[in-house]
């Protein structure tokens, strides 16, 4: 069983502004528990980039959703995130903009993670699926068929390395089919060019609706979207 708790505030960000907000949060909880940034060693005279960062599943995701920020936690996480509520003033500051932060809607709940015999159908929102390397292979491919199997690869890949970051040992054989040509963008990252991908997907694994996929989950890149 996997537990995951979603946290909605009543204010609004840009998108541009996530990485901000989780730098907000980190500052506000303390660098000194890890879980809210995902790096090891880190103390207050550290800058965080000089830290080692800890290869896991983000157990604390930050991510927009409808305009507001929010908090996903994943598994430890959920007890984890009583460090920023247990403050007396939750209130951050992004850039000059102090923003009030106020709760508007607590989503807890609790999944059974499966492989079924159905295939469930899912989009994928800002997925970086491509290192250097892979996205040299991938510019290489002429056919769209060969491109798109190429990022169905990656995909499976990524879904097997969640199902292992929460202790997950997936046994069965992994189906999953884009079912639509993805759409393709690059966006600004600390001053990096990073290649996105907006994919429709279908797969016979049970994905959690929010939980993120592939690199840079922790600031709400990959942010996985159940079709109804």
């Amino acid at each position: 069983m996997l537990k995951l708790l979603r946290v909605h505030f009543d204010v609004e960000i840009a998108p541009y502004e996530v990485a901000a907000f989780r730098g907000a949060i980190i500052e506000k909880v303390g660098i000194e528990n890890d879980l809210f940034h995902n790096h090891i060693n880190s103390n207050r005279n550290t800058k965080d980039e000089e830290s080692k960062f800890a290869y896991r599943y983000p157990r604390i995701q930050y991510k927009r959703i409808g305009k507001q920020p929010v908090i996903l936690c994943v598994g430890e996480g959920v007890e984890e995130i009583h460090k920023f509520f247990e403050k007396r003033n939750w209130d951050i500051y992004i850039g000059k903009d102090l923003l009030e932060m106020r709760i508007s809607k607590l989503d807890l709940n609790q999944f059974e993670m499966c492989v079924s015999e159905r295939l469930n159908a899912y989009s994928i929102r800002n997925w970086i699926a491509l290192n250097q390397q892979a996205y040299n292979q991938y510019q290489k491919l002429d056919g769209i068929v060969e491109k798109m199997a190429f990022l169905e690869k990656k995909l499976i890949g990524n879904i097997l390395s969640f199902a292992k970051g929460i202790g997950w040992q997936i046994e069965k054989n992994i189906v999953l089919k884009i079912t639509d040509v993805p759409q393709s963008q690059f966006i600004s990252y600390k001053k990096q060019k990073l290649q996105t991908f907006n994919v429709e997907f279908k797969t016979n694994v049970f994905l959690p609706q929010y939980i993120g996929l592939g690199a840079k989950t922790s600031v709400g890149m990959g942010t996985i979207f159940l079709k109804r």
